[in-house]
């Protein structure tokens, strides 16, 4: 498969979209497209696997439960987030997409 990261796939810019990029035993590499979304009030992200994300254009805000400190994410910037450490999204640009690139990694064993 071929393709280019930056060409949008919704028209209009409206909605979320999640796309494999790649996928192979214990490993799954996914692209995200943002208009805005955010995690729903009182939702947290709890995953059985590792995920190291980047932001790849646009920008967002992604907090940690337990951790008052909320991060700003720009183009370029990377987290990487273990198994279960329960995570939101607490918004993406509304002006313009956002678009990751997540690297879903399940535990080795």
């Amino acid at each position: 498969m071929d393709g280019n990261l930056f060409t949008m796939r919704t028209p209009g810019g409206v909605g979320e979209v999640f796309e494999t990029l790649l996928e192979r035993p214990g490993l799954r590499l996914e692209r995200i497209e943002s208009h805005g979304e955010a995690t729903p009030p009182g939702d947290w992200y709890d995953q059985a696997d590792d995920e190291w994300v980047v932001l790849l254009c646009g920008a967002a805000g992604l907090r940690f439960e337990g951790d008052e400190t909320l991060r700003t994410l720009a183009p370029g910037d990377y987290v990487f987030i273990p198994r279960h450490r329960r995570h939101r999204v607490e918004w993406t640009a509304a002006a313009a997409p956002s678009v990751w690139l997540a690297l879903h990694l399940a535990p080795a064993g």
